[in-house]
């Protein structure tokens, strides 16, 4: 099994096409972290946090392809972030959502 996930994360990066959908998703929650932010009046912080994690795989896709292991400790990276965000939704909603 661990040889597997090693395989997949640690892959040559995908190329431009998969880097332009991960770079697109990371524009559109940029975007409603910002809609929130400025018309909302208040602060979105997962959508920023998952513009961050989408940035950072398209940037590991978007590498050569000789450059597996940068591009494997920048998906890992963005897998954590989105991590500990599912984390602190299950466990401090009032992080997100205010206080109740």
């Amino acid at each position: 099994m661990s040889s597997q996930i090693k395989s997949v994360v640690f892959s040559e990066p995908s190329g431009r096409g998969h880097a332009f959908v991960m770079f697109a998703g990371s524009i559109v929650m940029g975007s409603i972290y910002m809609y929130f932010d400025v018309l909302g009046g208040g602060s979105s912080i997962n959508s920023l946090g998952m513009a961050v994690g989408f940035a950072l795989s398209g940037l590991a896709e978007s590498l050569p392809s000789g450059r597996r292991q940068l591009a494997g400790g920048l998906r890992v990276s963005a897998m954590l972030l989105v991590t500990v965000l599912l984390v602190l939704v299950i466990f401090a909603p009032e992080i997100f959502l205010g206080p109740q």
